[in-house]
């Protein structure tokens, strides 16, 4: 079960992405804990972003969210439809692409 007290976590190393997504939390008050390696999420409750293109993402956000029982969204590039598929079967939450996930990253945030 989700935790709404825990900060959310974001799985990224894309130094650039990490800034847009922090800095919006910050603007709407929320904590976010950012995690680069996927061998170190805390398991802890709550939602966890995860760029779905990194190394080994998939298979933790999935072992996460078997282990925390919280609410897993990745994002990744449209094109990469492969991605998309074992991220769907893995059982994550929801899959975005992107351009999505980043037009609506502050109700994402804030949901």
């Amino acid at each position: 079960m989700a935790d709404a007290s825990a900060p959310i976590l974001l799985l990224c190393r894309d130094l650039m992405f990490v800034s847009k997504v922090t800095a919006t939390a910050r603007a709407l008050g929320v904590a976010v804990q950012v995690v680069r390696d996927p061998a170190q999420l805390p398991q802890q409750g709550g939602r966890l972003l995860v760029d779905l293109n990194q190394a080994g993402a998939i298979e933790a956000a999935a072992a996460w969210k078997s282990a925390a029982g919280g609410q897993v969204i990745g994002f990744v590039s449209h094109v990469d439809t492969d991605t998309i598929e074992r991220a769907r079967a893995a059982g994550l939450d929801q899959v975005l692409p992107r351009s999505r996930f980043t037009a609506t990253l502050e109700q994402i945030i804030g949901g």
